[in-house]
């Protein structure tokens, strides 16, 4: 494979330097930690009335996969010679240690080419579906694969949802006949239980605890089911009907409530669920009624974060806060919509998609950014991350690190 061509800004880094990375909390998948949108990262600066000092930028090729950060690396993906390519790159500087071909490129018209799945890092190990179906297992220190499966039901905007790790299974949303959520040994890559058989949607398998039992949630592209994590048993399922099968923002449950929301005119829903022998009940908490979701948030591929109660997110047609227990509105920001928001030390960080950068404190009654500044170009429709006083950002075919540390 021929090397994937890169241009680092060299004014960036002079300003910065090369020696060191300051460490902070990992941010190994998917929406980080907790799978919930929320970094612990403290202390960086809040106000900048210009752009912060660029450290590095390189040119990965098309992807909207984000970017995971641990032990001062950076994984993501991007295209090259015609193929979907995983990254690793040193976090301090942007250098690629190593780049594994994943399989084809993926050409899409209408949302964008490439990997629509953001690596999971986890025990010295990388994992990632491709946009097309194959799954690898990857040793995090050269690249080189461990294991591999090929799935054969995609999406019609190819396959989206990371790969959820806990403990030594790997849960990834296969589809069809492989099982609509699928479990599988982590070191081998062989199943050991699978639930459903229907279409999958884009969303990534997501983990909460209920009574002491331990489930995984599959958004999928006609229903959401619940699946007990040891066993595959179903817990129940919602049927939830989108445009295109487009059901892609992550859920968030809460105080035992389930949190669910889809574009395209469908909207959101919160489901109060409680154990019944060894099934789940639901019961549709909000909107009140006969309706099945409130348009109160429509969140086409936006995953909200929660703040004491409240829903941020940046959506089809605002950011906006929402009450969790209720779908009331408390405040919109119409002109910030299809963004994507983080929430770390008391602070939403919001990038546009045209790639702006939003910072502001977080608060029920209203938005004032104490930051806004453009960072990017083009379509950014990637999650940032914040790792190390360092923000890392992307669009469809750049990432970039910012210094936020102030220093």
């Amino acid at each position: 494979m021929q090397m994937h061509r890169r241009h680092m800004l060299a004014a960036g880094i002079a300003v910065i330097g090369l020696s060191g990375f300051a460490g902070g909390q990992d941010w190994p998948h998917w929406r980080g930690p907790n799978y919930d949108g929320i970094s612990a990262e403290k202390g960086f600066k809040t106000e900048w009335p210009k752009p912060p000092p660029k450290v590095w930028e390189v040119e990965l090729g098309s992807a909207f996969s984000g970017l995971s950060c641990v032990d001062g690396k950076v994984y993501t993906c991007g295209t090259a010679d015609k193929q979907q390519v995983v990254f690793c790159l040193d976090a301090g500087t942007g250098k690629v240690i190593w780049q594994t071909p994943l399989e084809k490129e993926y050409r899409e018209k209408q949302g964008g080419d490439g990997t629509r799945a953001t690596p999971t890092v986890e025990a010295g190990h990388v994992y990632i579906l491709g946009a097309q179906g194959k799954l690898v297992c990857l040793d995090a220190a050269d690249g080189k694969e461990v294991w591999s499966r090929q799935f054969d039901a995609m999406p019609q905007w190819g396959y989206a949802g990371s790969v959820l790790i806990e403990g030594d299974v790997a849960y990834v949303t296969a589809g069809g006949a492989s099982g609509t959520l699928l479990a599988l040994d982590k070191k081998t890559g062989k199943d050991i239980w699978k639930c459903g058989t229907g279409k999958v949607g884009y969303s990534t398998p997501y983990p909460f605890t209920l009574d002491g039992t331990r489930y995984i949630v599959g958004f999928m592209g006609t229903d959401m089911l619940i699946a007990e994590a040891k066993t595959g048993r179903l817990g129940c399922s919602i049927p939830w009907k989108t445009d295109w099968d487009i059901n892609a923002a992550s859920p968030i449950f809460h105080d035992g409530l389930l949190f669910l929301s889809s574009g395209y005119k469908t909207g959101s829903a919160v489901f109060k669920l409680a154990r019944a022998g060894d099934e789940l009940k639901t019961e549709k908490v909000w909107p009140a009624g006969e309706a099945a979701t409130d348009k109160v948030i429509l969140g086409k591929f936006q995953s909200a974060v929660l703040d004491n109660g409240d829903l941020y997110v940046s959506d089809e047609k605002a950011l906006k806060c929402v009450e969790f227990a209720t779908g009331k509105e408390k405040w919109a920001e119409r002109g910030i919509s299809n963004g994507t928001v983080i929430l770390a030390d008391g602070h939403l960080v919001v990038l546009s998609e045209e790639g702006e950068l939003l910072i502001g404190p977080v608060s029920p009654k209203g938005f004032t950014a104490t930051t806004k500044v453009p960072v990017l170009s083009g379509r950014c429709w990637t999650i940032p991350t914040l790792y190390g006083g360092k923000l890392y950002v992307r669009n469809f075919k750049v990432a970039a690190c910012y210094d936020l540390s102030g220093k």
